[in-house]
């Protein structure tokens, strides 16, 4: 269930300030994700402070005087972040922004519940979408979505991060929006195998088709809007996840197909690829609400070494028939 925050208080930042003023951002992690966000930023002519963990300075330092803070670190990465942010005495107009997709294997929430429990009265904001950093590293067109229970706060962010070649929508459902982009990292792991497998475009085609509604099943039950996932956050993000060898979790499906261990996998792709974790997440949840994930469940077979790549297609097309507006 989402973490509803309290009232909203009063923003010192808003759409007109950013499109006036300059702001000052801070972007905690300085990967390649963290590092094409705040390219973006720069040139809208804001301010931005990068911070990693290897920094010269205190996070403490990198957030001081920040009206926007954003979290572009690994999902591991996050638990550490929001506690290291607690101990120091952030504003509750400051906006915390968090670009990062994945599930916490301890208390199963997404990062935005995690920072918002943390940070009750403070605007949070998703950012969400089909952004592969190396694409927009290069400044080739895209879209994504700013989504936050607080309109003002999404609009900032709106404006703060769009150019002539980043386009930003709002949205009012920040649970949606980065549950969307989330799940898809599962199914990229999915449709990696069947690209590894050399099964063609028709079966690509049926299994993207498929795994729509398992992501709207599963987004809706844990409280996002159903028409979110046929946006950018959702749809939009799982077609750029799925069909891109510079998706990372695409990049393990294929290599599981071509026999490769899963260690071997994530050794050589050298970052992240949070559709490994959030795959074992979810069939958790899945286990504990009772929810239907047929293709995330081979998915988790697969990555636990249980079946091979072959089994786990034909587990998929042996299931019972059924008509084909069943959602199970």
């Amino acid at each position: 269930m989402p973490v509803m925050p309290n009232a909203p208080s009063i923003l010192s930042l808003d759409a007109e300030v950013v499109q006036t003023e300059s702001v000052e951002l801070t972007v905690i992690g300085a990967g390649a994700w963290g590092s094409a966000l705040a390219s973006l930023v720069q040139k809208n002519n804001h301010t931005v402070r990068l911070w990693s963990r290897r920094s010269e300075i205190s996070l403490g330092e990198a957030v001081d005087q920040a009206q926007v803070i954003l979290s572009a670190v690994s999902m591991k990465g996050v638990p550490s972040v929001v506690a290291q942010l607690r101990d120091i005495d952030i504003p509750p107009e400051t906006i915390l922004v968090t670009a990062t997709k994945g599930l916490d294997p301890e208390t199963t929430r997404t990062p935005s519940q995690m920072i918002q429990a943390a940070f009750p009265d403070n605007p949070v904001v998703v950012l969400s979408g089909p952004n592969l950093s190396k694409e927009i590293e290069q400044g080739q067109p895209a879209a994504t979505v700013a989504a936050s229970l607080h309109p003002a706060a999404a609009e900032a962010v709106q404006y703060l991060f769009s150019s002539d070649t980043f386009r930003v929508y709002s949205s009012p459902d920040p649970l949606g929006a980065e549950l969307g982009g989330t799940l898809k990292n599962v199914i990229a792991i999915a449709v990696g195998v069947c690209e590894g497998l050399n099964l063609g475009a028709n079966a690509r085609s049926a299994l993207i088709t498929r795994a729509l509604p398992e992501v709207i099943r599963i987004g809706t039950h844990l409280g996002g809007q159903p028409e979110t996932f046929f946006g950018l956050s959702g749809l939009g993000d799982m077609l750029a996840t799925c069909t891109s060898v510079l998706s990372r979790n695409y990049r393990v499906g294929y290599g599981l197909a071509q026999g490769k261990p899963l260690a071997q996998i994530l050794e050589e792709l050298g970052s992240t690829a949070e559709g490994v974790n959030t795959t074992q997440v979810l069939v958790a949840i899945a286990n504990r609400e009772g929810i239907p994930v047929p293709i995330a469940r081979q998915v988790h077979r697969l990555l636990l070494g249980k079946i091979t790549p072959q089994e786990a297609v034909e587990a998929l097309m042996e299931r019972d028939l059924k008509p084909e507006a069943c959602d199970l």
